[in-house]
C-alpha cells in the first residue's frame, strides 16, 4: 500500500484528502491509478468495501480540466439511487477545492426538476441508466463532450435488468473516450461487454473474486424455521449486541416487512428498514439515521448490499441464505471495511442447507458454528418456503389387454351407408303424379 502523497495528485485533491483524513490507499486504488492516468481502458475487479469509488474518482478528478462547455466531461453510471447519492457526495468532498459541478440523476423524482438542474451546466454526472437515457432522448442532456465513462457495479446493473438501457446509452456516447468498468465479480456478460465496448482493456484485480475479506469473522447457527429466527433476534437484540451498529439482511420485501413488524413490538429498539417498495425519502432517511446513529439496526433487502458506504458496521446478520453465493459476499462486505474487524452471522433453516454449502464452496473461508440457545422458544408456524411439498400419489390403474381387440375398424350403420347420387326429378314426378309436374309461369 502507498500513501496518497506518492500519487502526485494536485494540491486541491491533496488538501481534500487531508480534510477527509485519508492517507493510505487500498490495493485497488493503488493498482488502478497509474493505468487510468495513462488513458487506458480498464476493468477493475475488487471486493465490496475495498475502495472502488476512490479508485476511479481520484484519477478522473486529477485529469479533469475546466472548460466553458456546459456539458459533462465525466459520466458515472451506477445501479441504484442510493449509490448515486453516495458517489455525488464523494465527488463533492474530493473536489471541495476545485471549481467543479457534479449532478446526480435517478428515477422516482420529478424529471423536469432534474432537467432544469442539468441546463445550468455541469462537469460530472452520476446517474442510473434508466433516468440517464430519458434525459438524453428528451434532449435535456448532451453527451457529446464525454471524455471519461465509468460504469460501477456492472454485474449488479445486469442483474437488475439494465442491460438494454446501458447498451442504448453506449451507442449514443462518442467513440473517442476512456472507458472504465468496475465490479465485484467478473462474469461472461461483463467480459462480452468489455470485448465490444473497450479498447484493449487492462484487467486489474485487487483480490481474487469470491474471496471474503480476511478481517471478517464468519459464523452460523442452525435454526428450525423462520419464526424461530425472529425469536432469536428478539433476544439477541436485548443483549449487549443491541448497542452495536448492525445490518440485518433478508431476501424479500414481504419478509422484510414481516420481520420489521415483529421486531418493532419491542419499543426500545431503533430499527430502520429499506427496500424498493419504500419511498425515496423514506429510504434516504432510514440510511441517514443509521449512519448518524439515530438508529443502530438497519433491516434491508439486497438493495443496499452493494455500493452503499456505511462506516463502522460491526455486525451483519443474514436472516436467510441468498440464492446466489455472490450475494452473500456482497452482504458481509458491509462490515470489516477500511481494515477494521467485522463479524457476520448467518441463520440457516433446514431447507437452506444446500444454498449454504454453495456459499461455503464459493468463499472457501472458515465458518464457525454456534449453538442455538437452549432457552429459546421454538415456534411452529411456517412460511410458504418452509411448507412441506405435497406430492399426489396416482392410483395404479391397469389398462385392459389389447391382444384380442382386433383391428380398429367397424362397419357403418345402415343409415350412414347411403351414397350420394344425382336424382332424376322428372322421372320421380312422373311416377308420383302420372305426368311430369312443371313449374307455373312467372308472374309479370
Amino acid at each position: 500500500m502507498k500513501y496518497f502523497e506518492e500519487f502526485n495528485l494536485n494540491k486541491a485533491i491533496q488538501k481534500a484528502l487531508v480534510d477527509l483524513d485519508l492517507r493510505i490507499s487500498t490495493p485497488i486504488q493503488e493498482s488502478a491509478f497509474a493505468p487510468i492516468m495513462s488513458g487506458r481502458d480498464l476493468i477493475g475487479i475488487a471486493q465490496t468495501g475495498t475502495g472502488k469509488t476512490l479508485a476511479y474518482l481520484l484519477p478522473a478528478l486529477q485529469q479533469w480540466n475546466f472548460t466553458s462547455s456546459r456539458n459533462p466531461q465525466i459520466l458515472i453510471i451506477v445501479p441504484t439511487r442510493e449509490l448515486v447519492v453516495q458517489v455525488v457526495q464523494e465527488v463533492e468532498k474530493l473536489s471541495s477545492y476545485q471549481n467543479l459541478v457534479v449532478r446526480g440523476c435517478y428515477g422516482g423524482v420529478n424529471i423536469r426538476t432534474q432537467a432544469d438542474e442539468l441546463n445550468l451546466g455541469l462537469d460530472v454526472l452520476v446517474s442510473t441508466p434508466g433516468r440517464l437515457l430519458d434525459h438524453i432522448l428528451n434532449g435535456n442532456l448532451s453527451v457529446r463532450d464525454i471524455k471519461k465513462l465509468i460504469i460501477d457495479e456492472v454485474d449488479e446493473l445486469f442483474e437488475l435488468g439494465f442491460r438494454p438501457q446501458l447498451q442504448a446509452i453506449l451507442e449514443l456516447l462518442p467513440e473517442k473516450k476512456q472507458s472504465l468498468i468496475f465490479s465485484a465479480t467478473l462474469s461472461e456478460e461483463i467480459e462480452e461487454l468489455a470485448r465490444k465496448e473497450l479498447i484493449r482493456p487492462l484487467k486489474v484485480e485487487a483480490a481474487p473474486a469470491g474471496t471474503p475479506l480476511d478481517q471478517i469473522e464468519e459464523s452460523y447457527i442452525r435454526v428450525p424455521n423462520f419464526y424461530t429466527k425472529i425469536e432469536f433476534l428478539k433476544r439477541f437484540f436485548e443483549g449487549s449486541e443491541a448497542s452495536k451498529k448492525i445490518l440485518l439482511f433478508v431476501g424479500s420485501r414481504k419478509l422484510a416487512d414481516l420481520v420489521h413488524q415483529e421486531l418493532m413490538q419491542n419499543e426500545a429498539l431503533q430499527i430502520g428498514i429499506v427496500h424498493s417498495s419504500k419511498s425515496q425519502n423514506y429510504r434516504f432517511n432510514a440510511v441517514k439515521d443509521f449512519k448518524t446513529g439515530t438508529s443502530n439496526i438497519l433491516l434491508a433487502t439486497d438493495l443496499i448490499s452493494r455500493g452503499i458506504d456505511i462506516q463502522e458496521v460491526s455486525l451483519v446478520i443474514n436472516l436467510d441464505v441468498p440464492d446466489q453465493a455472490e450475494i452473500y459476499l456482497h452482504r458481509i462486505g458491509r462490515t470489516g471495511r477500511a481494515q477494521a474487524a467485522g463479524k457476520a452471522l448467518t441463520l440457516i433453516s433446514d431447507f437452506e442447507l444446500e444454498r449454504w454449502e454453495a456459499v461455503c464452496d464459493f468463499t472457501g473461508s472458515p465458518k464457525i458454528e454456534q449453538r442455538l440457545p437452549e432457552y429459546l422458544p421454538l415456534r411452529t408456524e411456517l412460511i410458504p418456503e418452509e411448507q412441506p411439498v405435497q406430492t399426489m400419489v396416482l392410483p395404479d390403474i391397469k389398462t385392459p389387454s389389447r391382444k384380442d381387440a382386433g383391428p380398429a375398424f367397424h362397419e357403418k350403420k345402415a343409415k350412414n351407408q347411403k351414397v350420394n347420387v344425382r336424382k332424376n326429378w322428372k322421372k320421380i314426378k312422373q311416377e308420383k303424379y302420372g305426368k311430369p309436374k312443371k313449374k307455373g309461369g312467372k308472374r309479370r
